[in-house]
């Protein structure tokens, strides 16, 4: 079946509790929706319900916002529907992640592309991390990128990602900063980050490219060394010792953040309407309980600035998957 067929006949149907609805059963006017493009449970639903709850218990929406479920490739389903079905639906947002820009810089997303919709804005994100077992040789990131070129292919990556995942992107990115080919990295995939981090720590694997979030309890044990937190700047709390890949000289960042869009009809004053509440929601000490309460970091960009932030990205990542020559 063709993949744009396959993505333009599940693009009229939503998944409310479980259950699969047609496109016209959709919200009754004037009531605020969110659009989780996966089945309950995951981050997508989280997304969803941070801005739910969030924009409730803050007063910025008068009323419960609905959260509808919309699984289906990989986010590609509920993209074709926003853009197909409700492209000026001024009440309804969709859930997205730097998950969904990598999908779309690996053109995942069938005829659509990053331009097709309007960005709204981040309200949180973890942050990746370059990690090492408590015996490893490198204390720095200095250390493993001077090694790793000199002998790129002795030292092995892993993590919970195939090639052209995120985490594979996060090693990538790493060696590129370094002067070494992403070719050139040895790397091995697992089935989720805990398979990886076991693989670490089993020294089946050299270097792990993880999630802030996930290590807590590991730097605890002291059982990892977290050589780069892939953050703009240091974050606080348990990993406030943790240096960033830019202060060690290499310019990477990742932020795994957690944002909304909305289809590509919707008007001026509808869309800045959201871009508001957003930026009122983020400044509110309450909000800032809900944020950690869900393991997420503080990130706000909002309207134009991350409209601009997340085209950047996808070109970014296009970039360097056509040249390992994942894209066609």
């Amino acid at each position: 079946m063709n993949i744009n067929t396959g993505f333009r006949r599940w693009s009229a149907l939503a998944v409310i509790g479980g259950m699969f609805m047609t496109g016209g059963a959709q919200a009754q006017s004037g009531t605020p929706e969110c659009i989780a493009p996966a089945k309950p449970g995951g981050g997508y639903d989280l997304t969803c319900r941070l801005a739910a709850q969030g924009l409730q218990e803050t007063g910025l929406i008068d009323q419960q916002m609905m959260v509808r479920y919309m699984p289906g490739g990989i986010g590609a389903v509920a993209y074709n529907h926003v853009i197909g079905v409700r492209p000026d639906d001024a009440n309804l947002i969709v859930a997205a992640s730097t998950g969904a820009a990598v999908n779309l810089a690996l053109g995942k997303f069938g005829e659509y592309g990053v331009d097709d919709v309007r960005w709204l804005g981040a309200l949180g994100a973890d942050y990746g991390a370059i990690v090492v077992g408590a015996d490893a040789p490198w204390q720095n990131l200095d250390e493993l990128m001077q090694d790793l070129k000199s002998e790129p292919g002795e030292i092995v990556f892993g993590s919970g990602g195939t090639i052209g995942s995120q985490d594979w992107m996060k090693a990538a990115l790493t060696a590129k900063a370094a002067g070494i080919k992403p070719k050139s990295l040895r790397y091995v995939a697992f089935e989720g980050g805990g398979a990886a981090l076991a693989a670490l720590l089993g020294d089946h694997i050299d270097v792990f490219t993880g999630d802030l979030a996930e290590l807590k309890p590991r730097l605890a044990d002291g059982d990892v060394r977290v050589l780069a937190a892939l953050s703009e700047e240091r974050v606080g709390g348990p990993f406030a010792d943790i240096p960033t890949a830019k202060e060690q000289g290499y310019d990477v960042q990742w932020p795994i953040w957690r944002g909304y869009y909305v289809g590509p009809e919707v008007s001026d004053a509808d869309y800045q309407a959201w871009v508001d509440k957003l930026k009122k929601l983020a400044d509110s000490p309450k909000f800032a309980e809900l944020r950690a309460a869900r393991g997420l970091f503080p990130m706000a960009r909002f309207g134009d600035s991350f409209d601009d932030y997340v085209k950047e990205q996808v070109g970014e990542f296009k970039a360097l998957a056509d040249e390992v020559g994942l894209t066609q």
